[in-house]
């Protein structure tokens, strides 16, 4: 079995995501993750605030996650996504979201990069 992937200081983008959500390749994701609790600060393109809190359990998480866009509207979501470890090292997390303050949902994909 192999060992749980840990997100604590990784640096990820989003590299696809649906049309309903607001993150994309300028938007950077700086994880923390203490045991199995996670989090992240995250800004860039459309979002200029947002945080993500929640758990990860071997290789899937459960987060919430609040923003606040460049054109001032806030809204929350919650994703579940599955962890893994690129061929290269790298984190990637697939994603499957949904708004919780409006309608629309989706599936992204995240990647790490060099901080």
């Amino acid at each position: 079995m192999a060992e749980p992937v840990s997100l604590d200081g990784r640096t990820l983008v989003a590299v696809e995501n649906d049309a309903a959500g607001n993150v994309g390749p300028d938007t950077v994701f700086e994880f923390e993750q203490d045991g199995n609790r996670l989090s992240a600060t995250y800004s860039g393109g459309s979002v200029v605030e947002g945080h993500l809190l929640g758990t990860i359990e071997e290789d899937r998480w459960d987060v919430r996650y609040v923003q606040v866009t460049a054109d001032g509207e806030t809204a929350t979501g919650h994703s579940v996504g599955v962890v893994s470890r690129l061929e290269d090292g790298r984190v990637r997390v697939e994603d499957e979201w949904e708004w919780e303050s409006k309608s629309g949902s989706g599936t992204s994909v995240h990647e790490e990069i060099e901080a």
